[in-house]
């Protein structure tokens, strides 16, 4: 028995001890730990931006701060609706819902995760206010005492008060007020059931519930609210079926004021799910804005109102979005032939399949029932794939195509941070065709790889984050190669070529180095889409017009869309030589090479070999390729003249010597008559190009061969005997070459 006193009192004691300690600890880290009242309050130090430069942007956005809502004015619904599905014990708690708390546990237990959380109102809005993002004992040890110090100091409704006024919605929207006017143009106490379920269902996630981003997602969280309440007595069952039926907000004009600033906290919502941040507290972000180019593309805008509208700058070598206007939101739409350089061309490059001077045959062309056109219904014979890309000519993208393979061909798109669904996987991608397309901002990163010598990198509005002085995200390069340095040069090469003489040739007038690209979508009733796309070695321009509810547009890609371009660029280019900077040329990589082709061959036989160094200049022509991959055949034509043989024909006892129609029209000729009955040669002619020859006067008691002798300046060719011809029978013997009369043999 003493024993097991013994044992108990030195169990007593430590677990004592264990309390003492855990006391003392607790009083270490809380020490310094109060509550602030100023940090309650939404105030202007609540959310700081910064521009490229760091300079603080001034004009916030004008969703971010607005005036706090009181908690008497508001509905009982638009309460219960965060009470119920945030807290529902909230006036019966004093802070901490210990229920909950064991609940959770349970369920954490049986799932071996940390998925469920129960937190209250009263810690969140410490969490949200006091608290850096560290998930550490610490932490919630301050956090244990700061709520407590709540509780005290402030009743449910006033804890209640400033939740809501401080807590994070989402698209830039800091408390209730900013948040029912920005979703809905209403004052919180004017908020439906419905409205008020949706704004309730945002604060678990604002970016995964927007109800303009993801719907579908948005109605199902609105559902689970919904039923929180009916379950907890706060609305009826008929409420809740009207209010499940009420439909969705849809982006207005006001959502689509200062569209860089709401992409940045669009952006903001979406780094805080996936880098697992809280958005709360004292927040710091800087951007790579750039104020001045931004006001530019806003003016730029306004000057055209037919149709909606989005431009997008990017930087480069920093991936930062410095400029972005949008009048219609975000959304993907299908990209036309903005696709051809990174689906086809490129590709097809880099597999060495493709080179800018191959021949493509542009014609009529059936793949079981698609038959794709060119936008102007004509064929154009054999093209260089070069100016395929600079006319942006259908048939011969989908030809490439076809020969590269789809999936090939997809497996680059998805390194371009472009992926295709399976169902998409067809030859009309060539063109564009797809279900639901890509936005903006995604293309835009796409091209980028080509500035950037083959590396891909998403581009961002955001380069970091801090949240109570704590640096919560920093945009880290995160490089990927899709295509080597020579691809990524040929393909911007070609593009240049598209700014210079092809669709986009409205920014040839620009005093730099410029590749761009142009894309319209629509069918025979009307366009729907006008893309027009740059890029330099500093920045990267995009411009879309079209309509957001899909209505037809009277623009190509190479119209206004281009104006645009050329206006913008025209922009960039002044911002440059004001700060005494240049627009560098593209950088040629060790691995191009330029090659002098034969011109004759190339268009006559669309074949591809180098020209002769003796060669004019009027009939060689220069193109780029990788040195790795150069023409292995090479021209003789002027250092070794020849010719296909001619014809020959005898005609009432006269012969008919024919050029091929592949002779060469440079060469000088000349013809010689072997007659073997006297053994002597005759020269018939010598001079230029001739169609038909007739030697009129053939002897007419022999036999005779005649030799074509093609020459260059003087320097001779490759005698081309004829067949023998024979009058002796009075009629001509079947065409044959004799190998003693070839042989000269009477030389012998």
């Amino acid at each position: 028995m003493k024993i097991v006193r013994k044992i108990l009192w030195i169990v007593l004691l430590l677990i004592f001890t264990v309390v003492c300690l855990a006391l003392c600890y607790y009083a270490v880290v809380t020490k310094d730990v109060s509550l602030d009242a100023n940090k309650l309050l939404l105030n202007e130090k609540t959310v700081t931006l910064y521009d490229g430069s760091g300079t603080r942007i001034k004009n916030l956005s004008s969703n971010a701060l607005k005036q706090t809502v009181k908690i008497n004015s508001l509905p009982k619904h638009v309460k219960q609706a965060f009470l119920d599905i945030e807290d529902k014990r909230f006036y019966s708690h004093h802070g901490f819902d210990y229920k909950r708390i064991c609940g959770a546990a349970l369920q954490n237990v049986k799932s071996l995760s940390f998925k469920e959380g129960a937190s209250t109102i009263s810690q969140q809005l410490i969490k949200n206010t006091h608290l850096t993002q560290e998930k550490t004992l610490k932490r919630k040890l301050k956090e244990w005492k700061l709520t407590k110090q709540l509780e005290r100091k402030y009743s449910k409704e006033e804890i209640l008060e400033k939740y809501l006024n401080t807590i994070y919605f989402g698209h830039g929207c800091f408390g209730l007020t900013a948040a029912a006017e920005f979703y809905f143009d209403k004052l919180p106490t004017e908020l439906s059931v419905a409205e008020s379920a949706i704004l309730a269902g945002l604060v678990k996630a604002p970016n995964y519930y927007s109800p303009f981003k993801h719907p579908d997602k948005c109605e199902k969280r609105k559902a689970v609210v919904l039923n929180a309440m009916k379950n907890n007595g706060s609305i009826s069952e008929e409420v809740k079926k009207q209010a499940l039926n009420a439909p969705l907000p849809t982006p207005n004009s006001a959502q689509r004021k200062s569209s860089y600033l709401q992409a940045v906290f669009d952006e903001l919502s979406f780094l805080s799910e996936n880098k697992r941040f809280t958005v709360r507290g004292s927040i710091e972000i800087g951007t790579y804005l750039d104020q001045e180019l931004q006001e530019n593309i806003e003016n730029l805008a306004t000057s055209h109102t037919d149709s909606d509208k989005i431009f997008l700058v990017t930087e480069v070598e920093k991936h930062g979005i410095k400029a972005y206007y949008s009048s219609a939101g975000t959304f993907r739409r299908l990209p036309g032939s903005l696709i051809k350089p990174l689906l086809v061309y490129a590709p097809a490059i880099e597999e060495n399949l493709l080179s800018p001077a191959t021949p493509i045959l542009d014609e009529k062309v059936r793949y079981g029932s698609y038959a794709p056109e060119n936008y102007d219904n004509r064929y154009h014979g054999y093209v260089s794939a070069r100016e395929c890309m600079e006319k942006s000519y259908n048939i011969p993208a989908v030809k490439i195509l076809d020969s590269l393979g789809t999936k090939k061909a997809c497996s680059y798109m998805k390194k371009l941070g472009l992926p295709v669904e399976k169902d998409d996987e067809s030859l009309a991608l060539a063109l564009g065709g797809m279900k639901n397309g890509y936005t903006l901002r995604d293309l835009a990163c796409a091209y980028t790889t080509f500035a950037n010598g083959g590396v891909y990198e998403y581009c961002g509005f955001i380069d970091y984050v801090k949240i109570n002085g704590e640096t919560v995200y920093k945009k880290a390069s995160n490089p990927a190669r899709v295509f080597s340095q020579d691809t990524a040069y040929l393909t911007t090469d070609m593009l240049r070529s598209t700014a210079k003489n092809g669709t986009a040739k409205k920014l040839r007038s620009l005093p730099f180095s410029i590749a761009a690209k142009t894309g319209t979508v629509g069918t025979q009733k009307g366009n729907t889409d006008a893309y027009a796309l740059s890029y330099t070695s500093k920045d990267c321009v995009a411009v879309w017009l079209g309509n957001a509810d899909n209505r037809y547009i009277e623009y190509t890609g190479g119209g206004l869309p281009c104006n645009y371009l050329l206006k913008i660029n025209e922009k960039l280019y002044q911002n440059y030589q004001e700060k005494s900077l240049t627009i560098p040329d593209f950088s040629k990589p060790q691995g191009i090479s330029v090659v002098e082709l034969d011109k004759t061959a190339y268009y006559d036989t669309h074949t591809i070999i180098r020209a002769d160094e003796l060669s004019p200049a009027s009939y060689r022509f220069s193109e780029l390729f990788k040195t790795s991959a150069i023409p292995l055949n090479k021209s003789d034509s002027f250092s070794n003249p020849h010719i296909v043989e001619p014809t020959l024909e005898v005609k009432n006892g006269q012969v008919f010597i024919r050029l091929h129609e592949r002779s060469p029209r440079y060469y000088q000729y000349k013809i010689l008559r072997t007659d073997y009955a006297t053994h002597t040669t005759l020269t018939l002619y010598e001079g230029e190009y001739f169609t038909t020859y007739i030697d009129k006067s053939p002897p007419l008691k022999s036999t005779c061969v005649y030799t074509v002798i093609p020459s260059y300046n003087r320097r001779k060719g490759t005698a081309v005997k004829l067949p023998a011809v024979s009058f002796l029978s009075g009629e001509n013997p079947p065409a044959q070459k004799d190998k003693i009369l070839e042989n000269d043999w009477w030389k012998n």
